[in-house]
């Protein structure tokens, strides 16, 4: 298995979740993280680092969020890979607090 970056990261971007990969599988493009499914060794570090909680393990997603392995997996290998915390994106603490937390 591997982990998944869903939805709750677009217009977010917190980059809390790079910091603690140890194998640098996090990839970004402007809007959100991803995961690529070959690098993740599944040590679950990067999922309590997320504060819009968007980080599933895979055998943990909710079937309405299934369609993001695909995504995740497709996009990842194709974008940089990200290993230090940026900026998150313009206005995620207003896109935090809609999300609930």
């Amino acid at each position: 298995m591997t982990f998944v970056v869903t939805d709750n990261c677009q217009r977010c971007r917190f980059t809390d979740c790079v910091t603690v990969c140890p194998v640098d599988c996090f990839h970004a493009d402007k809007d959100m993280l991803y995961i690529d499914p070959d690098e993740c060794i599944d040590c679950g570090a990067c999922e309590p680092e997320c504060p819009v909680e968007a980080i599933f393990e895979e055998s943990d997603l909710p079937d309405d969020q299934q369609k993001w392995i695909q995504i995740n997996a497709e996009k990842a290998p194709d974008l940089p890979v990200i290993t230090e915390k940026e900026d998150p994106y313009p206005g995620a603490e207003e896109r935090k607090k809609q999300l609930g937390f």
